[in-house]
């Protein structure tokens, strides 16, 4: 699998020992962040995995930032992007089972290297459910799509 993954500044250090992990796992990494701790803005990042998955480059994405939270934001202004804070492994395997997320996020300043690898593995080792959840995604995209929800109306 090919996973985007973005940093800001402050993720420099846990980008690569997730970096690492994703390729000890056999995954492709697509680096989009800075390798440099002098300033980043996270949007650039969150904006270019996003792009990355939203087209195809890339099958999933990471965002680090110093919480997680500014990142995520970023990317989810990405059509069809479905971006997760998750700062604990549970939450992160059941935004794939249930939400089906495509991008996962989480704070350096949030959460150690070796919590970070038991919710990115967490993550990637979950597959979304469908059936009842099929219908919430499908509300989701419309609201991505169109800025509506007939479900409101």
């Amino acid at each position: 699998m090919k996973i985007a993954i973005g940093n800001d500044h402050t993720a420099v250090e846990l980008k690569t020992i997730i970096s690492e992990h994703l390729r000890s796992l056999g995954h492709e990494v697509l680096n989009l962040g800075p390798d440099s701790t002098e300033r980043f803005d996270y949007p650039i990042a969150g904006y270019e995995v996003g792009k990355a998955v939203a087209a195809g480059t890339a099958d999933l994405g990471i965002l680090i930032c110093g919480t997680g939270v500014g990142i995520s934001l970023a990317a989810n202004k990405i059509h069809g992007i479905r971006a997760v804070v998750c700062s604990e492994p549970y939450t992160a395997r059941l935004s794939r089972q249930h939400n089906n997320t495509n991008v996962l996020a989480f704070g350096a300043r949030v959460v150690g290297s070796e919590l970070a690898k038991m919710i990115v593995d967490e993550w990637l080792n979950a597959e979304f459910e469908g059936g009842r959840h099929q219908g919430r995604i499908d509300m989701i995209a419309e609201i991505d799509q169109t800025q509506e929800l007939v479900a409101c109306k």
